[in-house]
């Protein structure tokens, strides 16, 4: 059986335990007390303050006594953005929003009770200037906030098929920066993305060093990392690059072959021509002769004739001769 004092302290305790607890989750950023001598307090007051990406903020007013307020007003300069007027007038016990869209963007409380502003969660639009300008008997008091909202960015190592090394920052608010170990021959190149953030690319060579593992070092204001690699040997490039030499030299074999097929294909055409020309006189040779030898065989009777003409002629040639002398 519990006792009654001691079920009281645990009861007491878990209170304490919630209160604290809700207390630390909407503290300003910089935890500043609440002063009641208004005069002790700047009138104007800028702090810088980086936060990161998905976390939860919240901004505070001047340390000012409430009971000495008139009038909270809140204005809010983003990027790309209309500007954004938060009020709230203790008289009349009433807020007034002007240009205000963000919905993430609101008081942590009522505003006559705690007028700090939270921010939940926080995103790169949120990106800008924040002020809380308190109106009291004794003049205005101005805080501001310069928000940076950062981003980690992803790091990624790998060699490509050159042997280069690649190092790359991708997506970092702000730019983040790549050395190596050991120093090689680097170029870095940085490309600009449209949401304000910043790839950071480096290329790396270690030709002509004795150099087997390659570190790259990532330095950003979200945190440092480091990645390592074994740099593939020289004879395995030289390997990897003997891979591609059947894809070029198996083309140009069948080049050649298709080539000299083609020219055995135009000589042998050549040469049948040739021999063809060589050929047709003798044709049309063979072909007379059984003419010829016709004309011979078969008309006897008319070389009989042409023979004793022949023969008259010369006789009467003769006799022609010998009359005259």
């Amino acid at each position: 059986m519990l006792c009654p004092w001691r079920t009281a302290n645990l009861g007491l305790l878990l209170i304490l335990t919630v209160f604290l607890v809700t207390a630390s989750s909407s503290s300003c950023m910089d935890g500043t007390q609440i002063t009641q001598n208004n005069s002790a307090f700047p009138t104007e007051v800028n702090t810088s303050w980086p936060i990161l990406m998905g976390e939860n903020a919240v901004l505070c007013c001047p340390p000012i006594a409430l009971k000495y307020l008139i009038i909270i007003t809140w204005e809010i300069i983003l990027r790309g953005q209309p500007f954004c007027k938060k009020a709230y007038k203790k008289e009349t016990n009433e807020t007034k929003e002007t240009n205000c869209t963000d919905e993430r963007i609101t008081w942590i409380s009522r505003p006559d009770q705690n007028p700090a502003l939270q921010i939940r969660p926080v995103v790169i639009t949120h990106d800008g200037y924040y002020r809380c300008i308190m109106g009291t008997p004794d003049g205005n008091f101005h805080r501001g906030y310069h928000l940076q909202v950062l981003v980690t960015p992803e790091v990624t190592l790998f060699q490509s098929r050159n042997g280069a090394v690649v190092c790359k920052a991708v997506a970092g608010k702000p730019a983040a920066q790549i050395s190596w170990i050991p120093e090689g021959d680097c170029v870095t190149e940085q490309e600009y993305l449209g949401n304000g953030t910043v790839t950071v690319k480096s290329t790396c060579h270690w030709e002509g060093h004795d150099v087997s593992t390659v570190t790259c070092r990532v330095s950003h204001l979200t945190g440092n990392k480091s990645l390592d690699i074994e740099l593939l040997p020289v004879a395995g490039a030289k390997k990897s690059a003997k891979l591609y030499i059947p894809y070029i030299i198996l083309p140009i074999i069948i080049l050649i072959i298709v080539g000299f097929i083609l020219l055995l294909k135009i000589s042998g055409c050549r040469k049948y021509k040739w021999n063809k020309t060589e050929a047709t006189p003798v044709v049309e040779e063979d072909e007379m002769q059984p003419y010829a030898s016709y004309t011979v065989k078969n008309n006897p009777l008319y070389d009989t004739t042409n023979k004793v003409k022949v023969s008259q002629a010369l006789q009467t040639e003769v006799g022609t001769n010998l009359h005259a002398l």
